[in-house]
């Protein structure tokens, strides 16, 4: 799902865009989209997980 969401922000979509489209695969809320929160969540987890790399100098 977050490689979707990178993908197409890429593109210029923005995640209001992109939210309907993705669909949960497991869990309670399994087959629903996200919410637009969580999907900003998602990306800012990613992003500080790429922060914390870059710091440290691995892939």
């Amino acid at each position: 799902m977050l490689h979707t969401v990178l993908r197409r922000r890429a593109g210029g979509e923005s995640v209001e865009q992109i939210q309907p489209d993705l669909i949960i695969p497991t869990g309670k809320r399994k087959g629903q989209s996200p919410s637009v929160a969580s999907v900003y969540r998602a990306l800012a987890e990613h992003e500080k997980t790429q922060a914390v790399r870059g710091y440290r100098g691995g892939p």
